[in-house]
């Protein structure tokens, strides 16, 4: 056990997760690679969680930070903030939501629990629809409406949350239907619900679930599950922590997949747009984001730094079309991974959409998680030097691969390969 190891162990929470057996210190990093504290170099297939999402140590953010550090680090809300409006201003005008208004958070956790707030005041109700397999953050609420065991510490809420169907394409009980017939029997269900319960104040959904292990439902599940919840006044709101900024690929944002009703209500994200500076927030209608009727502020909400941060970073982000980057990139590694687990029991399926893959591993001959597997997996790819997650509401069974949008065929290339004589080591 390393020194830091022990040092960690002895003043942090035991529920502190940390990868591997020999947990990792990452020293420092440079556009798709980073290096331990030995001076091991690795290839970076997760992006501390899906946040480094053009590169590491880009000098166009390292810059930005740096200048605005100079000038003033810290105002809090209280006062005007010129980078904090410019990024609201750009992100509005992107999010597709008219009339729309901005709140910055430091997270995504605090960004879901902010449009929770939102939408029980506008609403006045406490009840949620939230999907099953998610994940929406670590505070008090959003753990209320996860609905992934392994990340709900606790049944205790302040919020009623009734789960719904149809996050998860591949498993439960309508896995043998057509995609049609998927979307009509989640609709029929929820249609079903809503005639059980008090009128819930929004469905809070991730376009594709990320902790839960990258499943996602057919394409329009959302437009239709809109056509039932808007004329009853329910409100959606789309969790783009995960999915925003580009990285399906696809579209800009999840909810895209299901544009057919239009945008969502509300939309929150976090993570990527900071490249690593803690940046989260909220955008609603402004009739939703205003409804609240007592003070508030942030304090670090907003922050100079990391509105500058996000600003290079959006900007690098839209002038390299990072988006069609992940689209082509991440399609041929979607495609490479899938020949590789064609000759492979052990994998059950490889899914996903641009840079947001997941594979996921099962006992062969079964539909039996393997959680062991996919930790086995994950320390090999370490000891050839890449970085990959994992996740999934089976076990923690499934491989999570979401490097940034930047990444190179070649590098592509390079990591399919280190993956595929991990996965062949699965007994």
């Amino acid at each position: 056990m390393s020194d830091l190891y022990g040092r960690h162990r002895a003043v942090l929470p035991d529920w502190l997760a940390l990868y591997y057996a020999d947990p990792l210190e990452i020293t420092h990093g440079e556009g798709r690679h980073v290096w331990d504290a030995a001076g091991k170099k690795y290839l970076d297939f997760f992006g501390g969680i899906l946040t480094t999402m053009t590169a590491h140590a880009l000098p166009e953010v390292t810059k930005a930070v740096s200048e605005q550090a100079g000038r003033i680090i810290h105002s809090s809300t209280l006062y005007l903030n010129r980078p904090m409006v410019e990024l609201a201003e750009r992100i509005a005008q992107l999010s597709g939501i008219p009339d729309a208004r901005v709140f910055f958070t430091t997270s995504g956790t605090e960004a879901n629990d902010t449009a929770l707030l939102l939408a029980t005041a506008y609403r006045r109700s406490n009840q949620i629809l939230a999907m099953r397999n998610s994940y929406h953050g670590r505070s008090f609420s959003a753990v209320g409406i996860t609905g992934n065991k392994g990340w709900s510490p606790t049944s205790l809420s302040p919020l009623q949350t009734v789960y719904v169907h149809g996050g998860v394409r591949t498993r439960g009980p309508y896995t043998q239907l057509s995609d049609d017939e998927f979307i009509a029997a989640c609709v029929a269900d929820l249609e079903d619900l809503l005639g059980h319960v008090r009128v819930p104040a929004a469905l809070i959904a991730e376009p594709i679930q990320g902790v839960g292990g990258f499943t996602a439902p057919p394409d329009g599940l959302y437009a239709a599950f809109r056509d039932v919840l808007r004329p009853r006044g329910i409100l959606w709101i789309a969790d783009e922590v995960q999915t925003g900024w580009g990285r399906t690929g696809d579209h800009f944002w999840g909810w895209q997949a299901h544009g057919q009703s239009g945008p969502p209500d509300m939309l929150t994200f976090a993570k990527g747009i900071g490249n690593g500076m803690s940046i989260g927030g909220v955008v609603a209608r402004a009739e939703i984001m205003n409804c609240l009727d007592a003070n508030s502020i942030s304090t670090f909400g907003g922050s100079p730094v990391t509105m500058a941060a996000g600003n290079a970073n959006l900007t690098y982000l839209l002038e390299h079309d990072l988006q069609g980057n992940a689209r082509r990139v991440g399609g041929l590694l979607i495609e490479r991974l899938r020949a590789i687990a064609a000759q492979l029991p052990g994998v059950r399926e490889v899914r996903g959409r641009g840079l947001m893959i997941g594979i996921e591993l099962v006992k062969p001959g079964t539909d039996e998680a393997d959680p062991d597997a996919a930790a086995a997996v994950l320390e090999a790819a370490r000891e050839e030097g890449l970085l990959i997650g994992k996740g999934g509401g089976h076990n923690t069974s499934v491989l999570r691969i979401a490097p940034p949008l930047s990444l190179t065929v070649a590098e592509a290339e390079e990591g399919a390969t280190i993956l595929d004589r991990a996965l062949r080591l699965i007994p």
